[in-house]
């Protein structure tokens, strides 16, 4: 009998935050706010998606940005975030790093630092009060100005000490050069965070070479097309760059047709780190531990296999070695017989 994946002990290096957010929840804040919600975030099952044209691109980010519009106080940012610390307590995660723009949140919030603060004190609480450890990636928006991405940037470096760990580039990377945040990720590095820019999902292996080349990368965020690049393989194997490759998001969004297309083996055949990770559970309909069943079901990965992927995410991760240690003892606990 396959070994239950729930409790298989794993990081989690991928949820954008309102993505994270519950279906119930976003049901009741949009009833408080006098919220219209379409029925593609109402009907209880994943909207249909296809963002691999720019027109299903609009229509995703279309729904975040409703979805985002109903987190209007500090207490719906300390809801949120708890009820994400719980969700991956059943999904056996004991670390997140969970990703946010604050821009998008700072006119309801009362500005860029106040929202920060805000969302790293939920954190500390959410963390403490569940047992998972949780830190915070701050994202730019690739279709805004890199001038508000060198802003974003020092604000992150200024917040290390709170509990933000890295720096990324969210948003269609088939839109603007990577090169173009350069200087803000040159902030971001010098000032002792990671580097995790998005590439290789909607765009092709190019757009990871530029994370790579451009922004130094030290994760990638997707990654899974550079299934199509051999050299590129062999380059991210090399260097140890870890893919946060999330199968269901995939899917959703039209980059793959079903999840046995998803490349899993490709990459992990070529020695390529991944983190599986949910991406975004309200829209795409599956959390962390459903992630390792596609890995299971789609593709065959044994329980061995399944628990290397679980390592491949705690060492990819920013958890300090205490959180590393605990998180790989449970995983051989978790193979033995």
């Amino acid at each position: 009998m396959a070994r239950d994946v729930t409790l298989l002990p794993k990081a989690h290096l991928h949820l954008h935050f309102t993505g994270s957010m519950r279906s119930s929840t976003l049901l009741e804040l949009a009833d408080r706010y006098g919220v219209h919600l379409p029925e593609a975030l109402t009907s209880g099952e994943p909207p249909k998606l296809r963002a691999t044209d720019e027109r299903g691109w609009f229509r995703f980010q279309r729904l975040y940005d409703i979805a985002r519009s109903c987190l209007r106080t500090p207490e719906d940012i300390q809801r949120l975030v708890r009820e994400a610390a719980e969700e991956e307590v059943k999904d056996g995660s004991g670390w997140l790093e969970i990703q946010v723009d604050p821009t998008s949140y700072a006119p309801r919030l009362g500005g860029l630092i106040p929202t920060l603060e805000i969302i790293l004190d939920a954190v500390h609480t959410a963390s403490r009060d569940t047992g998972v450890g949780i830190a915070v990636l701050v994202a730019a928006n690739r279709m805004k100005h890199p001038l508000e991405a060198r802003t974003l940037a020092r604000l992150a470096v200024r917040h290390r000490d709170r509990g933000v760990i890295g720096f990324g580039l969210s948003n269609d990377e088939r839109r603007g050069l990577a090169r173009d945040f350069d200087r803000a990720f040159a902030i971001a590095r010098e000032g002792g965070l990671i580097a995790a820019p998005h590439g290789g999902e909607l765009a092709g292996p190019h757009s990871i070479r530029d994370c790579l080349d451009d922004l130094h990368a030290s994760r990638v965020g997707h990654g899974v097309r550079a299934a199509e690049d051999p050299a590129l393989l062999a380059r991210l194997a090399d260097r140890g760059i870890t893919c946060e490759v999330c199968p269901a998001s995939n899917v959703a969004l039209g980059v793959y047709e079903k999840p046995e297309d998803v490349p899993l083996r490709t990459l992990y055949a070529a020695g390529v780190p991944m983190a599986l990770g949910a991406d975004d559970p309200l829209l795409f309909g599956s959390r962390l531990a459903a992630q390792y069943e596609i890995a299971r079901d789609a593709h065959g990965f044994t329980d061995a296999e399944l628990a290397d992927l679980a390592r491949q995410s705690v060492r990819g991760s920013c958890a300090p070695p205490d959180v590393r240690e605990r998180l790989l003892t449970g995983i051989d606990e978790w193979l033995k017989p």
